[in-house]
């Protein structure tokens, strides 16, 4: 039978439409595999091209000379600006900010052909280190509130460039997704005295059921009421409000974690597009007990029709719990190059 499950984040509801369910595997993506090679002569992220980028803001490793690992530089084509002067006006209801802020892209490896879910474990453990870094350095300005880091791999999530890149938009509002979460996660804590999420990773663990996989320092799990097909979060064991929390000993953690589910993706649904992001409270929430960063990855396996449009509801036709059984037998041995 069919049922409703309730997501405990949000409050939204999720149809699990479990009349016309499908097998996990029914979801890979079976397409044809192409040739990616190392290097392309016309890629502006690819090495020996750096002068066809804006200048970079961060390096590693630092003043490595031509040899670089990962780059961080502003975005060529950005959606908001710098140079703008912040403003802010109200005239008959109608609210508008300038387009001030920060847009940047992280190149994630000078290797055109290794997406994350192929890179050693220490390599994605710069890349965080950068995501870190920047998030700091952003957070700074006293004009931005919220720092939003993310990747798309792959054009049905909205990547332009194949070349392996991650991206971070500062703004100077809070994004009504990201209020919605810190207001149901204080609510949740004035009327019961605990993190919501740390309460539900606990029961999560606890369950196993919907488990993927769990480190000594962070879980990854199906979520409940999973709006689409294999939609799985990452949680650290410890309570932090912010991403700019995370330790040395975490980073680590993380990439191992983060590259061994981008790897079971890769090889169980075939190298599907995805979108990630660490959902976090904004700098100033360094400390609260009531919210918890995490890590969301949605793999871009369905498409959003007419009745999600109309209603905000989803309909996911694949159990979480199957999922993440199904995520929990795949072998990772075959995502050559994804250890070390």
């Amino acid at each position: 039978m069919p049922e409703l499950r309730q997501n405990f984040f949000t409050k939204e509801w999720v149809i699990i439409a479990t009349e016309r369910a499908k097998r996990p595997e029914e979801l890979a993506t079976h397409r044809h595999l192409q040739d990616v090679p190392a290097f392309v002569e016309n890629c502006a992220f690819c090495p020996g091209n750096e002068n066809r980028t804006p200048p970079e803001v961060l390096r590693y490793p630092e003043n490595s000379g031509p040899s670089w690992s990962v780059r961080v530089i502003p975005n060529k084509f950005a959606a908001l600006s710098s140079e703008v002067q912040l403003t802010r006006s109200l005239t008959h209801l109608r609210r508008r900010v300038e387009g001030f802020g920060y847009h940047e892209v992280v190149i994630d490896t000078p290797d055109h052909s290794a997406c994350m879910a192929i890179l050693p474990d220490a390599h994605v453990a710069k890349i965080l280190n950068a995501y870190k870094e920047r998030y700091h350095t952003l957070s700074s300005d006293h004009r931005i509130t919220h720092v939003t880091i993310f990747k798309n791999h792959g054009a049905d999530a909205g990547a332009s460039l194949q070349h392996p890149h991650s991206q971070i938009i500062a703004t100077p509002v809070i994004p009504s997704q990201v209020r919605h979460r810190l207001h149901e996660a204080l609510r949740h804590y004035d009327d019961c005295g605990e993190c919501m999420f740390c309460h539900m990773v606990e029961r999560e663990i606890e369950d196993q059921t919907r488990l993927v996989l769990k480190s000594e320092l962070f879980a990854a799990m199906e979520v409940f009421a999973s709006a689409t097909p294999f939609a799985t979060h990452i949680f650290p064991l410890r309570h932090m409000a912010t991403f700019g929390e995370i330790t040395a000993a975490e980073i680590t953690d993380l990439a191992r974690v983060l590259r061994t589910l981008l790897a079971k993706f890769y090889v169980g649904l075939e190298n599907p597009d995805l979108n990630f992001t660490i959902r976090s409270g904004p700098s100033d929430y360094v400390g609260a007990r009531h919210f918890h960063w995490y890590v969301s990855i949605i793999p871009r396996l369905t498409r959003v029709a007419g009745f999600e449009l109309g209603s905000g509801m989803f309909i996911n036709t694949v159990l979480p719990e199957a999922a993440a059984e199904f995520l929990r037998a795949v072998s990772v041995e075959r995502a050559a190059g994804a250890t070390g």
